[in-house]
């Protein structure tokens, strides 16, 4: 049995063949990473995925969206895309195509990873719980956040926890919160914690400090922050840790976490100075709770495509029902 996987962000679009081995373990083929932004539709990328193939693809898809998918138009946030889920497998030629939340993808890859696949980042070093509650929190784009149940069959909620009010946490951050306010009205945790979150918090820095507003774009600006080649970009990055951890703490404490698992394309990169950042202890800092919040293990999930890996556990995990039943 095979099928497509399709994981769509606001930046790029991926695709992948999938099969499901007797001994149980998905394998993805034939992977290909295209640009949101060269292509003016998912029905467009699809077909430039199917040319590339070389040979015919499987008549099942499931798509990966970040965005609310149980709607009969889905619109993209961060992308200009529009969907409608009804219409797409006649428009492409396949028999069958479902969509899922991104982060509900990436929750069920969690349920599909071996431990060499989920690497310690903070707290005590502990395995996920074999019964409970993980909170999935993805800086990318835009801010993903899931929820696993782990068991004996493993459960996904979807969330669209990116999208809470932002909180700040001191005198700073408050009129971080005032100068965004300007721009955008409501600010959202994703104003902040995400790719493009850096860039607002430099800007709001900026502002405060009586500075001129930097001409980088996001990825001059990472890239000046993670080589600590200008002090304001490296600023913003202390407290985008500083922010990651206080919103990664919340959502674990609303959602009653056992454990998070830590994803989104800005993970790779910065991984390696959470650890010497005051991540944790803002992830811990909850007051009465604080010792609750320090017993949580927290996670990274490296395997190199969670997104089109948890689309095919979907999958394939309903058909084997399908078979049970």
């Amino acid at each position: 049995m095979e099928m497509v996987a399709a994981d769509i962000g606001g930046t790029h679009a991926r695709f992948a063949i999938a099969t499901r081995g007797e001994e149980g373990r998905i394998a993805l083929s034939h992977v290909a990473k295209l640009k949101v932004a060269e292509y003016a539709s998912l029905q467009a990328a699809f077909e430039a995925y199917r040319a590339g193939l070389g040979r015919p693809v499987p008549d099942d898809a499931v798509v990966a969206l970040a965005a609310p998918t149980n709607v009969e138009l889905i619109t993209l946030a961060n992308s200009p895309w529009s969907i409608r889920p009804a219409l797409v497998a006649g428009q492409i030629g396949l028999k069958s195509a479902r969509f899922i939340n991104d982060f509900s993808a990436v929750s069920h890859a969690i349920s599909e990873c071996s431990s060499d696949l989920l690497e310690a980042v903070a707290g005590p070093r502990k395995a996920l719980p074999a019964e409970g509650a993980v909170t999935v929190v993805g800086p990318g784009t835009g801010l993903g956040v899931g929820l696993l149940l782990t068991g004996r069959h493993p459960r996904v909620v979807p969330t669209e926890g990116g999208h809470i009010d932002f909180a700040p946490v001191d005198h700073l951050e408050e009129r971080i919160l005032a100068q965004l306010r300007r721009r955008f009205g409501r600010v959202s945790v994703e104003r902040l914690v995400s790719g493009p979150g850096l860039s607002n918090i430099h800007a709001a820095l900026a502002a405060i400090e009586g500075r001129a507003s930097s001409s980088l774009d996001d990825k001059a600006l990472w890239t000046a922050a993670l080589e600590n080649a200008d002090a304001l970009a490296r600023e913003a990055f202390d407290r985008w840790c500083l922010m990651l951890g206080s919103v990664t703490g919340d959502l674990a404490l609303a959602q009653g976490a056992d454990a998070v698992v830590l994803a989104g394309g800005m993970l790779p990169r910065v991984r390696h100075l959470l650890a010497g950042s005051g991540f944790h202890a803002r992830f811990k800092a909850k007051g009465r709770f604080e010792k609750r919040m320090a017993d949580i293990p927290i996670l990274h999930i490296v395997h190199p495509e969670p997104g089109l890996l948890g689309a095919a556990a979907v999958f394939f995990n309903e058909a084997l029902g399908r078979e049970e039943r």
